[in-house]
């Protein structure tokens, strides 16, 4: 029998589940605890598939729009990346029973658009064209109100009608490093446009990134454990190689990892996007000790405590 040959596996810390993510999937698992099944979920709750099958498998039924749904009594609930006002208006319209999961922290890049926009002000938002959670925020305000910027190149052109009243706000999970250069651009063309009392760029996409840079020069590649439509995990993968890592490659599960590549390799970064659940970490980890001598190293760059409070008609007490 052939020796498997060593591999020094530096798993990053943190990754994985963020808070707004964990509140997501609980606020669906308990209405089907409450209320029973079916429960219906626009869009995936998260992007991650194998959390999007789970949930089916107890009861959830994920829709594209809200006309999907019958005539019904049951929990309709809206995904952590937020959406357009008018979406929750065509629930109320139909007396629809809601539930709001999106995360507290896209809820407070809803907020400043809206104060912004009460001001007077012309806003833009750093996003990728769409995502969800672009769609949710310019969905907030009528239409015209929100400039969509996604590049240097795109701040560079844009003609604002008003370039003494600006806002900038940003997604949720974008690259740091990304968002900073944009950013100045925009404070270099628009020196008295109004930015956020506080990063927009969410506390865990953050950290993620900052323990993928700390690892990334020290390891031979990187996997990061993520959906291809997850853009914080699609951003773990670009800083990762920014940062020193030769290649690094998105998997979604450990079957998607494609062998030849990391022949020879010596050291391996292992990170997760803020909607991969560490399940899926440990089948990544599994795989590889199929195949190598692992070792495996934890470096973790933040600890973190956040957690978000449940949906009122969570909270209280079921009726008898």
């Amino acid at each position: 029998m052939t020796a498997k040959s060593p591999l020094d596996v530096v798993l990053c810390g943190p990754r994985g589940f963020c808070a707004g993510v964990d509140r997501a999937i609980q606020i669906v698992e308990l209405a089907l605890e409450r209320y029973g099944a079916p429960v219906y979920v626009r869009h995936e709750i998260v992007h991650n598939r194998y959390v999007v099958e789970g949930l089916k498998a107890k009861g959830a039924v994920f829709v594209g729009e809200i006309d999907e749904i019958p005539e019904t009594d049951q929990p309709v609930i809206f995904s952590a990346h937020g959406v357009a006002r008018a979406v929750p208006a065509a629930a109320l319209a139909r007396k629809l029973f809601q539930l709001d999961a999106t995360c507290p922290l896209v809820t407070k890049v809803h907020r400043e658009a809206e104060i912004h926009f009460r001001k007077g002000r012309e806003i833009i938002l750093v996003g990728h064209a769409g995502h969800p959670e672009v769609i949710g925020t310019m969905g907030q305000l009528p239409p015209g109100a929100v400039i969509l910027v996604e590049t240097e190149a795109d701040a560079l052109k844009i003609l604002p009608k008003s370039p003494d009243k600006l806002a900038w706000i940003t997604q949720t999970t974008l690259s740091v490093d990304d968002t900073a250069a944009i950013v100045r651009v925009l404070v270099e063309r628009f020196p008295a446009i109004v930015g956020p009392h506080k990063d927009d760029i969410c506390y865990a996409t953050t950290n993620r990134q900052e323990a993928v840079k700390r690892v990334a020069g020290e390891v031979d590649a990187m996997i990061v454990v993520g959906a291809p439509n997850s853009s914080n995990s699609q951003r773990l993968c670009e800083v990762a190689v920014r940062a020193g890592c030769p290649f690094a490659l998105l998997v979604q599960r450990a079957g998607d990892i494609d062998w030849p590549r990391f022949a020879g390799i010596k050291r391996l970064g292992v990170t997760a996007g803020a909607s991969a659940p560490e399940a899926l970490v440990d089948e990544v980890i599994e795989a590889l000790s199929e195949r190598f001598a692992v070792r495996v190293e934890v470096v973790t760059t933040a600890e973190e405590s956040v957690a978000f409070s449940l949906p009122r008609q969570l909270r209280k007490p079921a009726a008898e």
